[in-house]
């Protein structure tokens, strides 16, 4: 079972290096055909607008959107939540609306302002802290009665899920905490069996 990593742009490579940190290999995707060799795919932190043109570019819509049709799991962090969210505000932006939320991009500042703090993630074993790292992280604003919290900080949903599909507003391969990577394992387990 291998695990793909968008590979367009952002860091993919670290979340590649996450992947093998925990025993799972994982692919990197830069073309739409290479989903058909994974079980689950990471769409990485980047710059959002950026990663738009070259999925348009490639023709990576349409191979993404039969992937989630399929069941198959999708874990976005940072742009990667803003590109499956249903709506992005601030600018408005084309998204894939594979999640129900409403993402907010920059919420928390520009680069500068950018900061590790510790939040509180409930990852199927109980609540407990985990690292987070947020660089130009987008807010979610909304969510829909079909979506799931998993992790909040000061109030606020860091973490979300609805069916195959994850979010972060956070950078989990910046740390040296396997927990979030892991809880996308499962997914993909679940999801293959």
């Amino acid at each position: 079972m291998k695990i793909g990593v968008l590979a367009l742009q952002g860091d993919f490579a670290l979340h590649g290096r996450a992947l093998e940190g925990i025993g799972v290999p994982s692919v990197e995707v830069r073309m739409p055909g290479q989903l058909d060799e994974v079980a689950g795919l990471i769409m990485p932190g980047g710059e959002s607008t950026t990663l738009l043109k070259l999925l348009d570019a490639w023709n990576f819509v349409p191979a993404l959107e039969k992937f989630h049709a399929a069941g198959k799991p999708i874990f976005g962090t940072c742009a990667g939540l803003i590109l499956l969210a249903r709506e992005v505000e601030r600018p408005a932006q084309f998204s894939l609306g594979l999640i129900d939320i409403t993402a907010e991009r920059n919420a928390y500042g520009r680069q500068k302002e950018s900061f590790e703090t510790e939040i509180l993630a409930d990852l199927g074993e109980g609540p407990r802290p985990i690292k987070a790292v947020l660089i130009r992280a987008p807010r979610i604003r909304r969510m829909g009665p079909g979506v799931t919290p998993l992790a909040e900080h000061r109030g606020e949903t860091m973490m979300a899920r609805q069916g195959s599909v994850l979010v972060a507003s956070f950078h989990p391969e910046l740390t040296d905490d396997p927990a979030v990577h892991r809880y996308f394992l499962e997914m993909v387990r679940s999801s293959s069996a």
